[in-house]
């Protein structure tokens, strides 16, 4: 099994190296700060192979040198209503406008009970929790999705329709961190596939499609034309379709086929939504009532003798502690790839 090499570094040190990054882009310092942390953000908690980290410094930057990310997009809101609104995120940066989006649900939860705000026109914006976890920690109840490009078949075809999806769901505790649920709706996704290719790892049967409609182990055979299988079977199909038709129809957005079928101009569209607890009952009920499920959740029996039974997002979240403590590993292959991208845009690399 082949080894693959790592370099870490400080979470202080890749923060300021990925702002600077994004303003050398052209991006005005409020988006390349919220850019940075959103990236800085997955690089935390996820695998490099899952690509959320400095690995999404390679797509956005071809779609910016092509067109397809406007710098310091002008987003509007072309629909604002008490509890609800439409941001036109002008095919600027998908971590801005999913920002804007939940900054805005938030703004509307805490005054009407219930945010919810719907994007069109935007680029993929990372991870789903990320903006879930805004709202819970503004001391909220938070929940983010978005449509993505084909991946996944509808259950039964070998076609890819639907995209892998992402939800984010996050709830805010009493006494500790918030709980975070950060899922795809596909069992995985072509960076896992390609990473289990490069140390020379067989997958799971339960991953992917090859182009004919085979289910295999060999990661080889799911690296072009494959398509992601859901989770849950036919039920995350159905998630993954219900997902479009909000994040996607609704919006405004491109949706199916035609999200991401011009890398100049993906139409991405997400749904960034805010409950504000108190509108439903006193805080102290929910606070109690909450750590009486975890509580709950945490005394089941496990099956393996002394194992831990953990909550949605608690080992992201040890991943996060431990890297913030020990510094942020990344992929030699991507430090590699990620100086050739800074020589091409003329910006020195300090990694």
């Amino acid at each position: 099994m082949a080894e693959v090499e790592y370099r870490c570094y400080s979470e202080p040190f890749l923060r300021q190296f990925v702002t600077d990054y994004f303003l050398a882009l052209g991006e005005s310092e409020e988006y390349a700060a919220i850019n940075a942390d959103a990236v800085i953000s997955g690089a935390l908690r996820w695998y490099p192979a899952q690509g959320q980290g400095l690995e999404k410094l390679f797509r956005h930057t071809r779609q910016m040198l092509e067109g397809g990310i406007v710098p310091n997009a002008p987003m509007s809101f072309v629909i604002d209503r008490p509890a609800t609104a439409v941001l036109d995120a002008a095919r600027g940066s998908g971590f801005v406008a999913g920002t804007r989006a939940m900054r805005k649900a938030i703004e509307k939860a805490r005054a009407y009970g219930i945010g919810c705000v719907l994007v069109r026109r935007s680029n993929h914006y990372g991870t789903s929790g990320y903006y879930a976890n805004m709202a819970a920690e503004a001391g909220l109840i938070g929940i983010a999705f978005t449509n993505a490009g084909p991946e996944m078949a509808p259950w039964g075809a070998k076609t890819a329709v639907l995209g892998t999806n992402p939800w984010g769901i996050a709830v805010p505790r009493r006494d500790g961190p918030p709980v975070v649920l950060d899922m795809a709706l596909t069992m995985s996704g072509q960076g896992m596939i390609r990473w289990a290719y490069e140390e020379g790892r067989q997958v799971p049967i339960t991953w992917a499609l090859t182009r004919d409609g085979r289910r295999t182990t060999d990661p080889a055979e799911l690296l072009e034309g494959a398509t992601q299988l859901p989770i849950g079977d036919f039920k995350g199909y159905g998630l993954s379709f219900m997902t479009d038709a909000i994040a996607g129809v609704l919006s405004g957005a491109k949706f199916g086929l035609d999200a991401y079928a011009d890398l100049k101009d993906l139409g991405v569209g997400h749904c960034l939504l805010a409950l504000d607890i108190e509108a439903y009952m006193p805080r102290d009920e929910f606070e109690s009532r909450l750590e009486q499920l975890i509580a709950q959740v945490k005394a089941a029996e496990p099956i393996q003798p002394g194992a831990e039974i953990l909550l949605p997002g608690e080992l992201e979240l040890r991943r996060m502690e431990q890297r913030l403590r020990e510094g942020i590993p990344v992929a030699v292959s991507t430090v590699e790839r990620v100086r050739a991208l800074c020589a091409e845009i003329g910006f020195e690399c300090p990694l």
